[in-house]
């Protein structure tokens, strides 16, 4: 579909960059939920269910997720648009675009679109341009996700079925709501803070791209 040759999915490499992008994916929201348990957001219950079924029903799913999302959003439209505008206007575009195809989850609304752009769609385009890795990315997007599932906290307003279920108190701006995790705005901030890392670590790379003039 990209016609061009595509370095970014390279089998070469692909279990070292899964396994780093899926580190900083797991200690992001296991330090997120930390912080908001630490605020009285959460209090958490071991659920009881079988702990093999549940982490391979889980694994099953997230993993298609995130490579069908990282291989549309990061692998296709970002560098298309790249090319075009260059990475600091594809980020935003992407980025806004990633809030938007989350509206249709279920208690989805303005202020879930904006946390999803903010802390995922910039995030995982600044982890792009970082690596230029499609595998890093799908590592850190599946690890994300699967955490917050196996925690028992909802992902993206879908309620999972978990090693633990969560008791949430206090504001909804602090443990998320119904929606989960993703509309705290603990996450927010640490994947904006992430993001902007990744992003100066992309520029050092020479992984920043500027817009392609036109010819004369």
């Amino acid at each position: 579909m990209a016609r061009r040759s595509t370095p970014e999915i390279a089998r070469s490499g692909a279990g070292r960059e899964m396994l780093l992008g899926g580190g900083i994916g797991l200690g992001f929201v296991l330090v997120s939920a930390l912080v908001v348990t630490a605020f009285g957001g959460y209090s958490f219950s071991w659920a009881g269910d079988g702990f093999v079924s549940v982490v391979w029903s889980a694994a099953a799913v997230q993993i298609g997720a995130a490579v069908t999302e990282e291989l549309m959003f990061r692998g296709l439209a970002l560098q298309a648009l790249e090319k075009l505008w260059g990475s600091g206007a594809t980020i935003v575009i992407t980025s806004l675009f990633f809030g938007v195809a989350h509206l249709g989850a279920p208690g989805a609304n303005a202020w879930s679109g904006v946390a999803i752009a903010l802390e995922a769609g910039v995030l995982l385009g600044a982890a792009f341009l970082w690596r230029r890795n499609i595998w890093f990315v799908v590592g850190l997007h599946f690890a994300w996700n699967i955490t917050q599932e196996l925690l028992g906290i909802p992902v993206s307003g879908h309620t999972p079925e978990g090693l633990f279920t969560v008791d949430v108190h206090g504001s909804a701006l602090l443990h998320g709501g119904d929606f989960g995790l993703e509309t705290s705005v603990v996450p927010v901030l640490i994947g904006v803070a992430l993001a902007v890392s990744m992003l100066v670590l992309a520029h050092r790379n020479g992984g920043i791209k500027t817009r392609r003039r036109a010819s004369h």
